[in-house]
Order: C-alpha cells, then sequence, then structure tokens
C-alpha cells in the first residue's frame, strides 16, 4: 500500500517538477532586471531622496546657534571729561567709567518667515531629479534585455539542432549497420562503408561542439537571470505578438522630458532668489556689560529681538543670462531626442524589412525540404540498388540535414527579429 502512495505522489509530483523548469524569455528579462546590481540604484535614490527632502522641510524650523565673546576695547567713551563741562559741579564723580572688557554668552535664533519660494522650488528640483535617476536605472536595465534575448535565442537555436543532430546521427546509424551487413555479403564495396562511418564520426563532432556551445550559452544565461539553466531546463519558444500599437516608448527618450522638467524646476528655482526674504531673529544673552547697556558694569541676562528682509533688486543680469542657459540648454535635449527617435525609426525599419526577408525564407523553407527529402529518398533507393555510391548519397542526405537545419534557424531568427523589434520601440511581448 506504502508503495502505491509513493507512486501516486510521484506521478502527481513529476508534472508540478517539470512545469517548474520551464522557462519564457519574459520570466527570463524579468529575473535579469532583479538580481541586476543595477537593480538597488532605484531603491537607493529613494533613500536619498528622503533624506534630501527632510533636510528641506527643516529650512523652515528655527536655527540656534550658541556663542561666546570676550573682547578687550583700548579706547571707550570718557563719560567724565564729558560731563565735567556741564555747569554742574561733582557730577563727574557720580559717573563710573565704562569699562574696557566686555563679556557676552549668547543663545542666537533665527526664523525663516518669507522665502519667496525658495524651499517649495528646491523639493520640486529635488523630485524631478529623483524621477531622472529612476529613469536613467530603468534605461541601464533595459539594455539587459538585448543581452538575454541573445543568450536565449542561441541556446534554443543549439537545443534544436541539437535534436536534429542525434535524428541523423541515429539515421547514420542505422545506415551503417545496413551496409555492414552488405559489406559482409560482398554486395557493397568497404569504401561506401568508410564513407557513412566518417560522415558519423563528423555528427559526433557537431554534437561535441554543440554540447560545449550549449553549456556556455546556459552558464550565460543562469549569470545574467541568477535562475539554474541546465541541459534539461526547457525553454519555451516565444510567440511574439504583431505589431499593432504604433510610437516608440524607450526609456532613453523618457530621460530627455524628465530632463527638461529638471530644468524647469532649476528655472523656479532661480526665479525665487530674486524674491524678498524675511526673517525673525532674537538673542538671548548673559554678559557684563549686559546688551547695549554700557552704563551698567555687572553680569546680567538681556534679550534682543527683531526682524530682517532683504532683496537683491539688481544683480548684474546674472539671473536673465542664467535663464537664457536654461533655454538653451532645453533646446539642446530637443534636438538630441529628435536624433535619437530619427535613429530609432531607422533601426525599427530595417528591423521590418528583416522580418519580411525572414518571412519569405520560412514559407520557402517547407518547399525546399520537401523537395530535399523526394531527392533523398530517391539517392537512397539507388544507394540500396548499388547504382550509387555512399558519397553521393551521402551529400543529398548532408543537403536535406543541411535545410532542415537552415529552416529552424530562419524560423528562431525570424521569432529574435520580432522580439528585437519590440525591444526596439520599448515595448513588451
Amino acid at each position: 500500500m506504502k508503495k502505491i502512495w509513493g507512486i501516486i505522489i510521484c506521478l502527481a509530483v513529476a508534472p508540478v517538477l517539470r512545469a517548474q523548469e520551464i522557462l519564457t524569455l519574459k520570466s527570463c528579462h524579468e529575473r535579469a532586471a532583479q538580481v541586476s546590481a543595477l537593480a538597488a540604484e532605484k531603491a537607493a535614490h529613494s533613500e536619498i531622496w528622503q533624506r534630501t527632502d527632510k533636510n528641506l522641510q527643516k529650512k523652515w524650523m528655527p536655527t540656534l546657534d550658541a556663542g561666546g565673546t570676550l573682547q578687550y576695547n583700548s579706547s571707550v567713551i570718557d563719560m567724565k571729561d564729558i560731563i565735567g563741562r556741564l555747569p554742574l559741579s561733582g557730577i563727574e564723580n557720580l559717573l563710573n567709567p565704562l569699562p574696557h572688557e566686555q563679556y557676552k554668552l549668547t543663545v542666537d535664533i533665527s526664523q525663516t518667515l518669507y522665502d519667496g519660494g525658495a524651499v517649495k522650488s528646491a523639493r520640486a528640483l529635488g523630485e524631478a531629479e529623483l524621477r531622472l535617476n529612476e529613469k536613467q536605472t530603468d534605461a541601464e536595465l533595459f539594455q539587459l534585455k538585448n543581452q538575454v534575448n541573445t543568450v536565449y535565442f542561441s541556446l534554443l537555436l543549439m537545443r534544436r539542432q541539437r535534436e536534429l543532430l542525434h535524428n541523423y546521427d541515429t539515421l547514420i546509424e542505422k545506415r551503417i549497420a545496413s551496409t555492414q551487413s552488405a559489406v559482409d555479403n560482398g554486395v557493397i564495396l568497404q569504401a561506401d562503408l568508410d564513407a557513412l562511418q566518417a560522415e558519423k564520426i563528423k555528427l559526433g563532432q557537431q554534437l561535441s561542439e554543440n554540447e560545449i556551445r550549449t553549456a556556455s550559452l546556459s552558464a550565460i544565461l543562469s549569470d545574467l537571470t541568477g535562475l539554474p539553466v541546465t541541459p534539461s531546463t526547457e525553454l519555451a519558444f516565444p510567440l511574439p505578438a504583431e505589431e499593432t500599437l504604433p510610437g516608440i516608448f524607450r526609456p532613453e527618450l523618457e530621460i530627455f522630458d524628465l530632463k527638461k522638467e529638471q530644468l524647469s524646476a532649476s528655472l523656479k528655482l532661480l526665479n525665487s532668489k530674486r524674491k524678498p526674504r524675511a526673517v525673525g531673529f532674537s538673542t538671548l544673552g548673559y554678559g557684563n556689560p549686559p546688551g547695549n547697556n554700557f552704563f551698567r558694569d555687572e553680569f546680567a541676562p538681556f534679550f534682543i529681538v527683531g526682524a530682517t528682509v532683504k532683496w537683491n533688486i539688481f544683480d548684474w543680469d546674472r539671473s536673465k543670462r542664467e535663464r537664457e542657459i536654461i533655454g538653451f540648454q532645453q533646446q539642446i535635449l530637443e534636438n538630441r531626442k529628435k536624433d535619437l527617435s530619427d535613429e530609432l525609426e531607422r533601426l525599427l525599419e530595417s528591423k521590418r524589412a528583416e522580418i519580411a526577408a525572414l518571412r519569405k525564407l520560412t514559407e520557402s523553407d517547407g518547399e525546399l525540404i520537401a523537395l530535399r527529402k523526394k531527392i533523398t529518398s530517391s539517392a537512397e533507393s539507388r544507394y540500396k540498388n548499388g547504382t550509387l555510391t555512399a558519397t553521393a548519397y551521402l551529400q543529398e542526405f548532408n543537403a536535406e540535414k543541411e535545410a532542415v537545419i537552415t529552416r529552424e534557424i530562419h524560423r528562431i531568427n525570424l521569432a529574435l527579429a520580432q522580439v528585437e523589434y519590440l525591444t526596439l520601440s520599448g515595448k513588451e511581448f
């Protein structure tokens, strides 16, 4: 009974395990973006912005500065001399001389009352920089798609080529077995058997080369995605959808738009610098003399309160020139965006032509293979009847083999071209 339950469990789990080994191109794209060292940059940019934004908001909080002063004045006002000139006898003796030394400990408090929108503009600029940095990371991660596409489709081609080579190797083994019997009976020459054996060795070499390249590509795909890719891992054949949505949605183009937004935010920050600023301030102190009461020669507390307004009413046209610079920079960005868009359109047009050519090739491949199979079948019959040499038969055999392999190359390259077209335009499939 336990054995029966064990068999049932194995049968139930086996399909699940097999399904887990199937990889799709889309999942490889997603995994490559997740495991890339660049993936952590977006989180780092977000953390940087959160701390920067908090610092900007704190600019509305009051500032406190502690200070101390020890000062000696070599010359002070002589009140006795001034009072002595008055027609009041003896009054000068009632006044103490002003102290030469000054001692002061203070706490200065200042509070921004109006900043002309500087903090608000700085925060808007910081947010624009955050979006730009994140999009630049997206653009760098987007480039991983091209690497994954190349490796994935190359591995698909190697897998399919291996299957075909194994099939032809099995077929050659059967031909060798039948030819060996004919050679033993003196019906066919040894040279024909040697030709078949040489072909088998050639197929073995191709299989060995295929195995090495497959292992290398599997290791590269595993490194790109962080997934275990083994010879038993099944790769799903991508079936890209037909192009339906016009337009290009590459992150590189969005970067230019975000850079323009950043410049617009910089312009607002620049304008805020020309607006007036109001600051309230106070000083709490303890000193001798206290505050500005120079007639009191003793330590005592004091305080000062007030407000100040500053307005840069003339800056020698610096702001005007900086605005002009920003305008030129925005124009440069617009020109570069158009140049990149035009380049991508040219690449897409070239890719469309490649797709059309591959479609025609795949359509004619079926007809070519059908003819090659007829020719090989006829050559095989003549070879068995002794009217055709093994070398001549192998020529037709190899021609059919190359036609079949070429069809797979065209089929896989067509799918790759369609995926590359979508990748070029920044679309998912």
